[in-house]
């Protein structure tokens, strides 16, 4: 039974005039729609239909319009010639049928969804069922749409859909019902929407409209849950879905490159043929993922099938591929945009110019922002922080100060942002205590730190362990009346961590959560690593489990991070179990993952144990990084297996990566313990010869040798 509380029936009255918000179409050659059939669609089809609404102003109706209809009511206006397909004068009044619905005792008597059209009515009823005949389905729809935006009125859309279905004025009711769950989605009323969805049984296309309002409500879990349920009720999910869902991750930045991964495999899985939307989609993921090798993939899938990604994809494939170092094939595809027509924008030169800027590429850099001045495209704020930025990692102070000078001559006024750019490249110089200099001139230019500037703060202050200091930033951010976010509380619990001030890292995460802030994936793969750390398993355990029941799903860094403490620990069954359980789920483990494995193997010289992690690394395709091979060395010296310990140099070289300095002192160190003294020098004057600068604890290795040989000749 549909009952209408006194809420609704005073918004009803005090808003009439604004829930009519569609009331006149233009002309429509078929008098009623079509039937909708339950087949594979999208959600909403109506939408692409290029109809026209004309608002006007509709009198409040008189007192009678409830109780008494008739041919002289003002349920269609004709402001024009009678014709009968020409309804672009036709003005459709539908405050009558909304206090007629409204009306307790009438509603109550309509509200039985499951019945059969009635028999027989009452004239007063049939006279407005009459009345409202002619009405198109786009204004049914509209309708529907504006009672859906408010809580109080969403009980009046049931009771619209239920006449509609009685009096059978507007096919099909499942899109009417679909029509609802999307606007309850839209308007963040996911629970009601899965309500209305528990009152009917589920079709191809109220499924789609549910999971399209669990995706644009962020709700990853539910999502994935109904398309589950859609496969057991033996409809199959369709690129509809698909792209709801990686749309809903790349807009709430949770979107990782395994969790795409996975997506694309039930696509596969499914045999759905990619159209040009989700194609779009899925390269846009993988780029804002980061994996640039997939997104251009993608990219070159969609080119092949004669499709032209959106202009704003192919500036994040760019992005994607100047952050991974890649600037050569981001110049290619910047240069097969203009090669297309297209003219790039200043965001298409900035992410350009970021790929330079992350690679140090200062020259590459100053030439992109040349070519924009020849091209008459103006650089923007965010340009000239990425120029600054690029002189600050170039040491370059001067050369920064002077693009302030011309940000200010473009009538562009520095902000937060760049100035916290000065900052972080002062930090990853190791200078923190310019940080205060930095406070303190942008003060002076009339510039207020914003949020970011302080999250870089807190930072650098966490980096080089001025815990006190972080604290204190912290506490002058929230004096000011700056609120702190995530990133903010992630930050400082992180720094405390890595000062080995885990009570007071929980402490924090604790009054993160008392403060209203939600930890995300990141804050408990920081808590993960910290409990991991001080060997507390059962709270290891019991994060993930949080972590799991508030719908954050874990990442790489999480699986990387649970091999890594497990395997520090000796606890490699626990660390190999994890990559197991990832590949279960149709992930794919990282790099990251076996370079951690085998660092816990090669830390406790497990050799054998470290030597099969790398072939099955290999095996997988994967490459490993210099700190795993280096790690590789570490195991056979403490073995005592000197000849393996060169085969991996001799490895690394016939594979192009560079060996560095800890690489020849971990061959030394493996030396030595073999009392191979004589051979010390000649490794260290390789170090030399290959460009690796020696460091305090290589010199210190050969003068132990040479101390050692001496000792040797005088006895």
């Amino acid at each position: 039974m549909l009952l209408f509380s006194p809420s609704s029936t005073k918004f009803l009255h005090d808003n009439i005039n604004t829930l009519i918000n569609m009331l006149l179409l233009q002309p429509q050659l078929t008098a009623t729609p079509l039937p909708f059939h339950s087949t594979r669609v999208k959600i909403f089809p109506i939408h692409r239909r290029h109809h026209h609404y004309h608002h006007c102003a509709i009198s409040q109706p008189p007192p009678s319009a409830t109780t008494s209809f008739s041919s002289a009511n003002l349920i269609i206006k004709d402001d024009g010639p009678d014709d009968i397909l020409s309804l672009q004068n036709r003005r459709y009044d539908f405050a009558p049928l909304l206090n007629f619905l409204s009306n307790d005792s009438n509603s109550n008597n309509n509200n039985n969804t499951d019945s059969l059209s009635p028999t027989s009515l009452d004239s007063t009823e049939f006279q407005l069922a009459e009345s409202y005949r002619a009405v198109p389905a786009p204004l049914w729809h509209a309708l529907l749409k504006s009672l859906c935006s408010s809580t109080s009125s969403i009980n009046l859309a049931y009771a619209v859909v239920s006449w509609l279905q009685k009096h059978n004025l507007c096919f099909s009711y499942e899109l009417l019902y679909s029509i609802i769950i999307h606007a309850l989605g839209r308007n963040e009323k996911l629970y009601e929407a899965f309500l209305l969805s528990q009152r009917q049984v589920l079709t191809p296309l109220t499924y789609n409209a549910l999971i399209g309002a669990c995706a644009r409500n962020g709700d990853l879990e539910k999502a994935l849950n109904l398309m589950s349920r859609m496969r057991s009720d033996g409809f199959q999910p369709d690129f509809v879905n698909y792209s709801s869902i990686i749309k809903s991750l790349t807009r709430s930045n949770r979107i990782d490159s395994p969790v795409l991964q996975k997506l694309y495999a039930e696509i596969e899985s499914d045999k759905i043929e990619a159209d040009g939307h989700l194609l779009n989609d899925i390269i846009l993921g993988f780029s804002k993922a980061c994996d640039a090798t997939r997104a251009m993939h993608f990219l070159a899938v969609a080119q092949g099938k004669g499709l032209s990604p959106k202009s704003g994809t192919l500036v994040a494939v760019i992005l994607a591929l100047g952050n991974s170092g890649r600037t050569v094939e981001a110049e290619a595809l910047f240069e097969e945009i203009k090669e297309n027509g297209l003219e790039p924008r200043t965001r298409a030169y900035n992410a350009l110019l970021k790929g330079y800027v992350k690679t140090g590429s200062l020259k590459d850099a100053e030439f992109v922002v040349s070519e924009m001045e020849k091209c008459g495209v103006l650089p923007d704020e965010h340009t000239y922080s990425l120029l600054v930025d690029a002189y600050s990692q170039a040491g370059r102070s001067e050369s920064a100060r002077i693009m302030l000078k011309e940000m200010e001559a473009s009538n562009l006024q520095p902000n937060s942002f760049i100035y916290s750019r000065i900052l972080a490249s002062y930090r990853d110089k190791g200078e923190w205590q310019k940080s205060f200099q930095v406070l303190k001139e942008m003060k002076s230019c009339g510039v207020q730190p914003d949020r970011h500037f302080y999250n870089v703060m807190i930072d650098t202050f966490g980096k080089y362990n001025c815990l006190d200091h972080a604290t204190a930033t912290f506490e002058r951010m929230m004096s000011e009346g700056i609120r702190p976010d995530t990133v903010t509380w992630n930050t400082l619990i992180d720094c405390h961590c890595k000062s080995s001030r885990h009570n007071r890292a929980e402490e924090l995460f604790e009054e993160m959560q008392q403060s209203g802030y939600s930890p995300c994936v990141t804050t408990y793969n920081i808590m993960i690593n910290s409990m991991g750390a001080q060997e507390r398993w059962e709270r290891v355990s019991d994060l993930l489990s949080r972590m799991q029941s508030q719908g954050l799903m874990p990442n790489a860094v999480t699986y990387t991070t649970l091999v890594d403490i497990y395997g520090k620990s000796g606890r490699f069954d626990d660390a190999i179990e994890c990559l197991e359980v990832l590949k279960s789920m149709g992930f794919k483990p990282t790099s990251t993952m076996y370079n951690a494995l085998i660092n816990a193997y090669a830390q406790r010289g497990l050799s054998d144990q470290a030597v099969n992690a790398f072939r099955k690394m290999a095996a997988e395709g994967l490459t490993p990084s210099l700190l795993a091979l280096n790690s590789l060395i570490n195991a056979f010296g403490e073995d005592r297996r000197d000849a393996e310990a060169f085969a991996v140099l001799q490895y690394m070289k016939d594979n192009d990566v560079e060996p560095d300095v800890v690489t020849y002192t971990t061959l030394m160190k493996a030396l030595i313990r073999v009392d191979k003294f004589r051979k010390v020098p000649a490794v260290y004057e390789e170090m030399v010869r290959s460009g690796c600068t020696p460091d305090r604890k290589a010199r210190a290795m050969l003068r132990s040798a040479l101390r050692y040989m001496k000792q040797t000749l005088r006895s």
